[in-house]
């Protein structure tokens, strides 16, 4: 019998997760497969995955699915790899383009305009090339590592979405989560601890020693210092979903509702009970 499929983001912030499937055995169980966030959910909706990276977003249109608990993407204040760069100060933003790669991102775009920043904007999904989408639009709308590239003497205004919600509601912001579809669960090996085989994939790669290994990999590849993404890993992402990230992510699903981006908030449900844990940073 195949493993459980697996639908896992090609991010730097995603390493850490991953940890035992790349560097163990956990993934002698599973069938992995490495895309972007958008299509990851889209692979779980399909029934082309069992378990996805989840954005937070697209968790509230696929039916069927329980959250592993207490582990996310998520972030305290700032993020750093989600960035609305413009060439005018925010409240003159009239035009904005959004990386295709992300559908939450570009829902707390429109949530942080609507509520907070003067109302909605006009948004076109873009390809995340920056001097392409700041072409013909005031500003774009970059995530993952094409966001952490976009030098800080740019010359742009550089907006850090997860700051921007923080300062707005005092809640972090989760932007992702393990989820698995429930008809999936009959297939997974008997005995198996689904839950506790992703929080161990996490809790070993965000060991120290891990976390040089990353970054001694990521760094030619993202042509940031090592010192730059030890820092974003243990900094910049926060990579439990503990109460607070939990009431961060209920707000969220709130105020999508309330802009008419979802037509309902959706019971977060867990496999197992739920439990929060740790709050470290």
């Amino acid at each position: 019998m195949s493993g459980l499929r697996v639908s896992a983001i090609s991010f730097l912030n995603t390493a850490p997760l991953m940890w035992d499937f790349e560097h163990g055995d956990a993934g002698s169980n599973f069938e992995i497969e490495y895309t972007v966030p958008s299509a990851c959910a889209a692979a779980v909706a399909a029934n082309e995955a069992d378990i996805g990276i989840i954005p937070a977003f697209a968790y509230a249109q696929i039916p069927g699915l329980a959250i592993l608990p207490n582990i996310a993407i998520a972030s305290k204040d700032y993020v750093r790899s989600i960035l609305l760069v413009s060439r005018k100060p925010i409240e003159d933003i009239r035009t904005v383009a959004v990386d295709i790669s992300s559908r939450t991102s570009v829902a707390l775009l429109q949530v942080l305009f609507a509520r907070f920043h003067g109302g909605p904007r006009e948004l076109t999904p873009h390809v995340p090339k920056l001097e392409q989408m700041l072409q013909n639009h005031d500003g774009a709308l970059l995530i993952g590592d094409a966001a952490l590239q976009v030098p800080q003497d740019s010359g742009h205004h550089l907006y850090d979405l997860a700051h921007l919600w923080h300062e707005a509601t005092g809640r972090p912001f989760v932007f992702a989560f393990w989820a698995v579809r429930l008809d999936a669960l009959a297939r997974q090996p008997k005995g198996m601890n689904l839950a506790r085989v992703f929080q161990d994939s996490r809790d070993h790669g965000l060991e120290a020693s891990s976390i040089d290994a990353i970054a001694q990999e990521w760094s030619p590849k993202l042509r940031l210092d090592e010192a730059e993404i030890k820092s974003y890993l243990t900094n910049n992402i926060h990579y439990y979903l503990d109460r607070e990230n939990h009431a961060g992510l209920k707000l969220f699903l709130q105020y999508t509702q309330e802009i008419g981006l979802i037509p309902a908030v959706p019971d977060l449900r867990f496999l197992g009970a739920v439990a929060f844990g740790s709050t470290r940073k």
